[in-house]
């Protein structure tokens, strides 16, 4: 998953059919999730998948209404066309679920 560093890689990202991970370094459930993350790449090729650190990009979290993280917000075409967003756990399998309602 790439990681991004400047506002501009992450407009340019989702251009394109994006999932984007919010997460944190202090966030547990984030670190659960995080080594499941090349599967779940793997089994959703249709999208990329690119990491935004809530606390580097705060503007980006409220401008996408992220309050819990980890969070996931799907993108095609720079619009937002799904969202995983909520305090709570998230399992490899609801992950998954996730992307395949889009």
């Amino acid at each position: 998953m790439k990681k991004i560093e400047h506002i501009e890689a992450f407009r340019e990202a989702i251009a394109q059919p994006t999932i984007a991970m919010f997460t944190a370094t202090w966030c547990p459930d984030c670190h659960f999730i995080d080594p499941l993350m090349p599967e779940i790449e793997a089994e959703n090729a249709d999208y990329q998948f690119i990491s935004i650190d809530r606390d580097e990009f705060i503007d980006l979290a409220v401008e996408y209404e992220v309050m819990g993280i980890p969070s996931f917000i799907a993108f095609k075409d720079s619009e937002v066309i799904g969202r995983f967003v909520s305090k709570d756990r998230k399992t490899k399998e609801q992950v998954n679920e996730f992307i395949q309602s889009l």
